[in-house]
């Protein structure tokens, strides 16, 4: 694949946003009867909460679990989310300079939408694809592909940025370059595994890989 990098698609919980610690307070807190640690959730963080929820619980039938979750994570959420150091600054740079960008994530619409509004981020970005937007989630290529329909992009110029398999992978069901972040909890041997095309160990690496170095001041 060649190409400059023309479109950045980026995952949200754990990439751009570090609700890492909001997350694994949720399961503790949803889950107080079964001996959870952060090393059991931190390999399965990137996959949807239902899954994740069968996983930890062996239930089939999780509603209840998915419910008590949500109150407790919506709750604590904009006391304990913040971006991680320079998103905002990058994302504004990146679409000054005409990349055009977008965000595909396992969280649902309304928690999406509410912590990209919340950092000021939406405004920038031209897809939003959710789990509540897709029949397959990733690690399938279906919200990275929908993604790239919306924006009207090509997988040959395309870049998707994140922090768990899911993601990586994800990218290369559908053809696309794919970013993991170094500041991933699963960090980066792990990630590395994976073959991502990219490492990015601070968010302005996406400067260079996206050829708009000149338009920084």
């Amino acid at each position: 694949m060649s190409g400059t990098i023309k479109t950045v698609l980026f995952d949200l919980d754990g990439t751009i946003i570090d609700t890492n610690q909001l997350i694994i307070d949720s399961f503790m807190h949803t889950m107080s009867d079964i001996p959870l640690t952060r090393e059991t959730i931190i390999p399965h963080m990137g996959t949807t909460l239902q899954n994740q929820l069968r996983v930890f619980s062996g239930l089939q039938d999780v509603a209840e679990l998915e419910k008590a979750y949500r109150t407790y994570n919506l709750a604590h959420h904009d006391a304990m989310v913040k971006p991680f150091p320079h998103v905002q600054e990058v994302v504004q740079n990146l679409h000054a300079a005409g990349i055009r960008l977008g965000v595909v994530t396992t969280k649902i619409r309304p928690t999406s939408m509410k912590v990209l509004e919340m950092f000021d981020l939406y405004r920038y970005m031209d897809a939003v694809v959710t789990v509540t937007d897709v029949t397959h989630p990733k690690p399938h290529a279906e919200p990275v592909l929908k993604a790239l329909e919306q924006l009207g992009a090509s997988k040959e110029t395309a870049l998707m940025v994140g922090d768990s398999p899911a993601d990586i992978k994800s990218a290369q069901n559908a053809g696309v370059r794919a970013a993991a972040v170094a500041w991933s909890l699963k960090g980066e041997q792990t990630l590395s595994g994976y073959n991502p095309d990219y490492m990015l160990r601070d968010m302005r690496d996406l400067y260079a890989l996206t050829g708009t170095e000149r338009v920084q001041s």
